[in-house]
């Protein structure tokens, strides 16, 4: 049997993550204050002691959840994964675990994701929705319903948990909708804009000649990605499933599910927070979890 990493994305920020990283291990401060050079500015103190709201904005969310796990990955001894995945923007993380990506080419690539992610909520003012308690084929057809509004399932998070995304006239009547074909919840999000949909374009465009600019290294074991949940290790696959990633689903239900089909009964999750724990064990309720947080 197999053990598994998995990273966390957007939404697992907190005030304060990874200053007991940066103040006890001197390999993990090394690695933070090259983060601030990198990125130009002392993210580590938005991390340390910012406010929710600072930490809210997605060019700092991204880079700090990026850091929070990668580090604590890079300095935690004996990891040895023989797969990994990443919700989303946790993806990055994984690809540097995995050798695939140096730490800071995944940091450059996650800072300019976070910029042209924040650039194009600002071009098409957008949201997403969390649906729950509705079978995804029919989310899917309520969806596959609009015509004049952009309204796509965005994340597979587990069984009846999906999150819709799109306009925000299309986000709201969609919830209506979802409502009245008996979901127990469909709440919108407190999100910058519609990840994970076509109004990601712009960002997508933006995103591919940065990855493509990018070396990346034959990975020390499969990553499985989200866009369609499969294991690659050729790293021209890796990079195009990175970039279509932007305006495709987050399939985590099947990304967990075919882990476990490839092996996989031991599940660590590395970075803020316990949430990719949670899902797994709703989708795959046998096997092992357990985080380094």
């Amino acid at each position: 049997m197999k053990h598994a990493f998995v990273f966390p994305g957007q939404g697992a920020q907190f005030s304060g993550m990874g200053k007991n990283l940066y103040e006890s291990n001197s390999i993990a401060k090394e690695y933070f204050e090259q983060a601030n050079e990198i990125l130009g500015f002392r993210i580590t103190d938005v991390m340390f002691s910012g406010t929710d709201e600072d930490l809210k904005q997605t060019k700092v969310t991204q880079p700090a959840i990026f850091l929070h796990s990668t580090i604590l990955f890079l300095t935690t001894p004996d990891l040895l994964p023989e797969m990994v995945a990443g919700h989303s923007l946790g993806e990055f993380s994984a690809l540097v675990a995995n050798k695939a990506l140096s730490f800071e080419d995944g940091l450059r690539l996650v800072a300019k994701r976070a910029a042209a992610m924040q650039r194009a909520c600002e071009i098409n003012p957008s949201t997403m929705a969390a649906v729950l308690g509705l079978e995804d084929a029919k989310v899917e057809e309520i969806c596959a319903g609009f015509t004049d509004e952009v309204v796509v399932a965005a994340n597979y998070n587990c069984p009846g948990q999906l999150v819709i995304s799109g306009s925000i006239k299309g986000i709201n009547e969609a919830c209506e909708k979802m409502k009245a074909a008996g979901a127990k919840r469909a709440l919108v999000l407190q999100v910058g804009g519609a990840f994970h949909s076509p109004l990601m374009e712009p960002a997508k465009q933006e995103l591919q000649d940065a990855i493509n600019n990018t070396t990346f290294n034959n990975p020390t074991c499969p990553v499985f990605q989200n866009v369609d949940a499969s294991p690659y290790i050729d790293p021209a696959m890796i990079k195009q499933n990175l970039i279509n990633q932007l305006t495709a689903p987050v399939r985590w239900t099947q990304t967990v599910q075919k882990m476990v089909e490839h092996g996989a009964n031991r599940f660590t999750e590395v970075g803020p927070g316990a949430v990719l724990q949670g899902l797994v064990k709703k989708i795959a309720k046998d096997v092992t979890t357990e985080g380094i947080n």
